[in-house]
């Protein structure tokens, strides 16, 4: 897997498989059951995501295929380069007090919701005061020093803080905290307002169809505030939940793009190979999704230091990194990624892999091994996102298994999982792409962070663990305006959290997106496939 670069990509050849795709001829009939495509060739591109999203706005769920659907017709006040600094989006200037207590938006006068009301900053105060900071997953501890948003003219958002909060400005994209329309869902129960699964936006696509199990159809916003834009009429998204099934389909014409690691690993340098196929390792800056194991602090044996401790020295890493990921991985040292190299540390209490020191702590943890070898059994649960998970799981297994746990592996669908881990706190271990995003205050926090715990909320807390240091020191980076004091802040974050071990980190994915060879701008920023896609186009 060397052989993969950061950035893989070919001079358009038009092989016969490339002009089938240009022709629309390599989009079947029978693959979609609304009909074939190829009436609109240069308009209609279809692209895929799994699992299915139980949901289509990001507002008040985060998972990622809400996120790549939801920012697609839902616009931030931002976008972001790749070098993860703000460009305009529904904001067109921005001013961040010297005291860093305000930040005053100036937003973009002539555009209009998709049911033709006008936008305006009665709609930005709304979506932050009244729907972020309650209900979005990232929202309580983003926003937490937001107190109000004034709105002196209809173009005006001037937020008012508590206190510095440094992370903010990377927390405004349309996939990330999305604007909302206040018309829409004032005086209603916004958690179950009905367009929650079809979303009334401002950005380049509209909410056309969702076909559970099968697709769901944007089409183009004809009133689109964006020059030129969007360059496609539809985009089809396809429920495709099998690996395997992904990349036939991408072989066979009948998709055009797919992302956050969407074929098997073990079939990646074949795509590379190809000329008839683009291969996009950028476009997860904003994202940085980390594999960790979650550990259920209720349970007798987990509650126990020793007993996480040797889960760690259970686990042959070295090897995880070839046998499940194929190499495509950073494996961690800790709760923040390299890719954050303004936050990383290295400087953790580390944990070789070490069987014989992983027994010797179950031991002195009270848990003896019984006549079969066996000291107790433990359930992980994951969602069936693919099938890393399937694998990491069987690995998992026979390394625990090796120090005397009998681990049980339950892999269900978004909506079970979601109850079973985030409602019921029904398990022992769990694991599942967590994002830190472009700042750990805006997506490591809520995992630490006593505070963060809300039943019936997914992708929070839900450990149990409460640690009045590990508080503190959240609490002081979230707000603190240095940065080498806020760096300094996170380095003590990640010894904390490497000492008490209510989390037990594995690796960042090296996602890749996969294009066919005519198909430009499927990357346009660091936020990958949850971008807009108003720029999206074939050649």
């Amino acid at each position: 897997m060397t052989r993969l670069t950061p950035m893989t990509t070919r001079p358009l050849q038009m092989s016969r498989r490339a002009l089938l795709l240009a022709s629309g001829a390599g989009l079947a009939a029978s693959a979609l059951p609304f009909g074939p495509l190829r009436a609109q060739p240069a308009g209609n591109l279809a692209m895929c995501v799994s699992p299915e999203p139980n949901a289509m706005c990001a507002a008040f769920n985060t998972a990622s295929p809400v996120t790549v659907v939801s920012g697609k017709m839902l616009e931030g006040l931002l976008n972001y380069d790749f070098d993860v600094s703000p460009t305009p989006a529904l904001a067109t200037a921005w001013e961040i007090a010297e005291d860093g207590l305000s930040i005053r938006f100036e937003l973009r006068q002539g555009v209009t919701w998709h049911d033709g009301q006008p936008f305006t900053s009665a709609d930005v105060q709304y979506s932050i005061m009244e729907i972020l900071k309650q209900h979005h997953p990232r929202g309580r501890s983003t926003l937490a020093s937001v107190t109000a948003v004034e709105t002196p003219d209809d173009h005006t958002a001037i937020l008012r803080l508590s206190q510095p909060a440094p992370a903010l400005m990377y927390a405004l994209a349309g996939w990330e905290s999305p604007m909302l329309p206040k018309h829409v869902y004032e005086g209603t129960d916004v958690q179950t307002n009905p367009a929650n699964n079809a979303p009334i936006g401002t950005g380049p696509f509209v909410f056309g169809q969702w076909e559970r199990g099968s697709h769901i159809i944007l089409t183009a916003n004809p009133n689109y505030w964006g020059e030129d834009e969007p360059k496609l009429e539809r985009l089809v998204i396809r429920i495709i939940t099998d690996p395997s099934a992904r990349a036939a389909a991408l072989d066979a014409g009948e998709l055009h793009l797919a992302g956050d690691g969407p074929i098997p690993v073990n079939q990646v340098q074949r795509f590379v190979d190809s000329p008839d196929f683009q291969v996009e390792t950028r476009g997860t800056e904003m994202n940085n999704s980390l594999d960790m194991i979650h550990t259920n602090l209720r349970n007798e044996h987990l509650a126990k230091l020793e007993v996480r401790q040797a889960l760690m020295h259970a686990m042959n890493r070295e090897q995880m990194s070839s046998v499940v990921y194929y190499g495509l991985a950073e494996m961690l040292t800790g709760p923040i990624p390299q890719t954050l190299p303004n936050f990383f540390t290295a400087d953790v209490p580390t944990y070789a892999y070490d069987p014989a020191r992983a027994n010797a702590l179950l031991d002195e943890a009270g848990f003896p091994a019984g006549a079969d070898g066996m000291r107790f059994g433990l359930r992980l649960i994951a969602p069936a996102v693919g099938d890393t998970y399937d694998r990491m799981g069987q690995f998992l297994r026979q390394n625990f298994r090796d120090v005397g746990i009998d681990l049980e592996i339950i892999i269900a669908d978004i909506p079970t999982f979601i109850r079973a881990v985030f409602a019921d706190y029904d398990y022992d271990l769990t694991m599942y792409p967590g994002s830190v995003t472009a700042d750990p205050t805006i997506g490591s926090q809520r995992f630490w962070w006593s505070k963060a715990a809300s039943p019936g909320t997914p992708f929070v807390n839900s450990t149990g663990y409460e640690s009045a240091e590990m508080d503190q020191v959240l609490e002081a980076a979230a707000v603190e305006p240095n940065p080498e004091t806020r760096r300094d802040l996170f380095h003590r974050f990640q010894q904390i959290a490497m000492t008490d071990l209510p989390i037990l980190p594995l690796a960042r994915p090296i996602y890749v997106t996969i294009a066919a060879a005519n198909v430009v701008n499927f990357v346009p920023g660091p936020d990958g496939i949850r971008a807009p896609y108003g720029s999206l186009a074939f050649t």
